[in-house]
């Protein structure tokens, strides 16, 4: 039975991969798998769970949309910040709420904001809450903007995208190497660099040349 499951699961995670790189979820996807903790499965279900992200005219509409927005009490002598709606949708929370435990554990960033929250707040779920929060802040802006993430250098995208491609399989890769799909996944986020060689955990890491990639993409007869 839990090699069936295992079968499944792999069944499961290879179309999801098909489907982070195709034509409807393709660009908005690449654009998820920047951010840290954010993997295949996460970026998936949260595109799923939104949708169309011109539905939301701003983060903090996509905020309430997923429950994570904050109730205050306000009486005019004190403002305090209760717990989560929860109102939104959960496998929404669910997701963002994973991506931030994840993120806390990968960047210096997000791992500085965490303490941040947890000195003033002093509860590790509450401070996850608020990380969530502005990672789906981040999401929107992401979306929407169609940017990279502003907290991340060309070396720690470049690695991301040599993580992803570690994960994918051949077909989901279209043919690419890991190095090639690496670089044909920055140029889908429209970063223009030169990087081909860097250091990560203090091993050398490489990703292929954009001619090298441009040039594989018109043997292949793909587009970028």
């Amino acid at each position: 039975m839990l090699d069936e499951i295992n079968q499944h699961k792999a069944e499961v995670d290879a179309e999801l991969g098909r489907q982070s790189l195709g034509e409807t979820w393709g660009k908005q996807a690449v654009r998820l798998l920047q951010l840290p903790g954010f993997g295949v499965v996460l970026s998936m279900t949260v595109l799923s769970a939104i949708g169309d992200i011109t539905r939301f005219e701003s983060a903090k509409k996509l905020v309430g949309y997923a429950g994570l927005g904050a109730g205050v009490h306000d009486s005019g002598k004190e403002h305090i910040e209760k717990r989560i709606t929860k109102s939104g949708r959960k496998e929404l929370r669910w997701a963002l709420v994973e991506a931030a435990w994840r993120a806390i554990r990968i960047s210096p960033y997000w791992k500085e904001q965490y303490e941040k929250f947890l000195r003033r707040m002093r509860k590790p779920n509450l401070a996850i809450v608020a990380i969530a929060r502005k990672l789906l802040v981040a999401v929107w802006q992401v979306m929407t903007k169609e940017e990279t993430d502003i907290h991340a250098s060309e070396e720690d995208l470049a690695y991301k995208m040599l993580v992803l491609a570690w994960d994918l399989g051949e077909d989901e890769r279209m043919g690419l190497t890991y190095k090639q799909f690496a670089k044909y996944a920055l140029m889908k986020l429209g970063i223009e660099t030169d990087i081909t060689r860097f250091v990560r955990k203090d091993v050398p890491r490489r990703i292929a040349s954009r001619d090298e990639v441009l040039a594989r993409l018109d043997e292949l007869s793909l587009n970028c």
